[in-house]
């Protein structure tokens, strides 16, 4: 399974969201690609509103740190976010990089073969916040077509991995075994129910309304308003 793996921060060793997606790594590549990204190194700039990515994405004016991330997406099966709780959200700097991809929402230009990928999104906090964290995240997933996406929240209550007990160390492997298995046992790669009602939910807005005329011509370019689906 080849894997794009987006970090929502540079900490390694010390982070449990880190040494969490390394196991989930093991269980799922087998020898397949994997390609990380570590944020904000890989992607430093905040959006600027400019809208230039809503006629002609390759334009943005970050592009050269996007175009990487994008490639690196669409080349794999399963897309791993990870996320530690701030202030009961993602980090900023997760943000910014979701910020960036508002032109392949649904509503827009949602890439067809994200239709069939899988994502997992893993968050940690010491106390609370991961529901809010992972909706953060969830929302964008969804509105790019991901096909079925995963989750994996834990309140470990400690501030690094070398304080998390092995008690619940051994605790989340098995959970990490566990959520592996229904990732590799997903053999309908096509969208879940909640993914294909969006997508007909925006292609009737753009049959009535096309408030975009690039987004139009996207869809039927695609052949999408004529009826034929992304899966």
């Amino acid at each position: 399974m080849k894997i794009t793996v987006l970090y929502g921060t540079g900490r390694k060793e010390r982070s449990s969201t880190y040494n969490i997606a390394q196991e989930f790594i093991a269980e799922l590549s087998h020898g397949d690609t994997v390609t990380e990204f570590f944020l904000p190194k890989d992607m430093p700039e905040f959006c600027t509103g400019c809208f230039t990515c809503f006629s002609d994405h390759t334009k943005c004016p970050h592009y050269n740190y996007i175009r990487p991330i994008t490639d690196a997406m669409q080349n794999s099966d399963l897309i791993i976010f990870t996320a530690p709780v701030y202030v009961y959200h993602v980090p900023g700097q997760v943000k910014a990089l979701l910020d960036h991809f508002g032109y392949q929402w649904m509503a827009h230009q949602p890439r067809g073969g994200f239709f069939h990928k899988q994502a997992l999104i893993i968050t940690t906090a010491a106390g609370a916040g991961m529901r809010h964290t992972v909706q953060d995240i969830r929302h964008s997933v969804d509105w790019w077509g991901i096909g079925h996406t995963y989750t994996f929240k834990k309140a470990v209550h400690a501030a690094d991995w070398q304080s998390v007990t092995d008690r619940e160390k051994t605790a989340y492997a098995k959970e990490v075994k566990k959520t592996s298995r229904k990732i590799l046992g997903q053999k309908n790669t096509g969208p879940c129910l909640k993914v294909k009602l969006l997508f007909y939910g925006m292609r009737f807005v753009q049959k009535k309304y096309g408030f975009n005329e690039h987004d139009v011509a996207y869809w039927k370019e695609n052949g999408w308003l004529a009826g034929k689906k992304p899966w």
